[in-house]
């Protein structure tokens, strides 16, 4: 049985009291996907997005459906499926790609972004440490973040053909830690996990860990940095038309002669 990572209803919650004004990452996501389609020789008809807030993909003529654990995508119709910022919250990520993979038709694209990598490093550290020093204990409080290399071995997992992967670090700034966290809660990423504390955190644990946080990662201006990593993931649905690579072994012009240089043997 898969682990559960979300408490479904807590995350059903948590988004329900987002507020459009702080989707600014969604956007941003949004934007880069498109500036990345553009450079995609192909016109895609018939596109599904997964996505948490569906107002933000108003205007871009799709499929819009929720990251539920089981997608509402029917097998082989779509030739762009894009799964936008939810990958991080999922029970079953390799399980959400797979259900994308098998709604593609053949040579069809699957794009996806996720939180990630060095993720809100600094909260992450101070909470943790602060947590400690007043409790003595450690509660799971913000969601684990993938690194690259493991999202993008999942795209090989799913069956994806030329899996590429790559990430977008953003440095955002704040007015003190209180206001990164008031905006977390109003992106809807405030802890979902099913195994959090079910009680509020108390207030020295929270004091602790802002001052720990406006100490270590204040900027000149007195104001804080968090850093957001976006990973994108690009695959293909295997088609019998896109280029493979050669059996090893099988060229029939050496390099050197090609880079037109001489050849250094290795010793034995």
């Amino acid at each position: 049985m898969t682990p559960k990572l979300t408490d479904s209803k807590a995350l059903l919650r948590n988004r329900a009291r987002a507020q459009d004004s702080a989707l600014f990452l969604h956007r941003t996501a949004r934007s880069e996907i498109e500036d990345r389609l553009t450079l995609v020789n192909r016109s895609f008809t018939n596109p599904a997005v997964v996505s948490p807030f569906p107002h933000v993909w108003d205007n871009f003529d799709a499929k819009i459906i929720p990251d539920t654990p089981t997608l509402d995508l029917d097998t082989g119709q779509h030739d762009l499926i894009i799964h936008a910022l939810a990958l991080h919250w999922a029970d079953d990520p390799l399980g959400q790609l797979i259900q994308c993979t098998r709604a593609l038709q053949p040579d069809g694209l699957m794009m996806a972004v996720s939180f990630g990598g060095q993720t809100l490093h600094q909260l992450r550290s101070c909470l943790a440490e602060a947590e400690i020093a007043v409790t003595g204990g450690l509660s799971p409080r913000i969601v684990p973040m993938a690194e690259i290399r493991d999202l993008g071995a999942l795209l090989q997992r799913a069956g994806l053909a030329l899996p590429v992967a790559d990430t977008l670090p953003l440095n955002v700034s704040y007015a003190s830690p209180v206001h990164l966290m008031r905006e977390l809660r109003y992106m809807g990423e405030g802890n979902a996990l099913n195994d959090r504390l079910r009680r509020p955190t108390s207030r020295q644990v929270l004091f602790q860990a802002a001052a720990l946080y406006s100490q270590r990662f204040s900027e000149d201006d007195g104001r804080i940095s968090a850093q957001f990593d976006l990973i994108f993931l690009h695959g293909w649905c295997p088609a019998d038309s896109q280029p493979k690579p050669l059996r090893p072994g099988s060229a029939s012009h050496r390099l050197a002669d090609a880079l037109q240089t001489n050849e250094s043997k290795l010793k034995d």
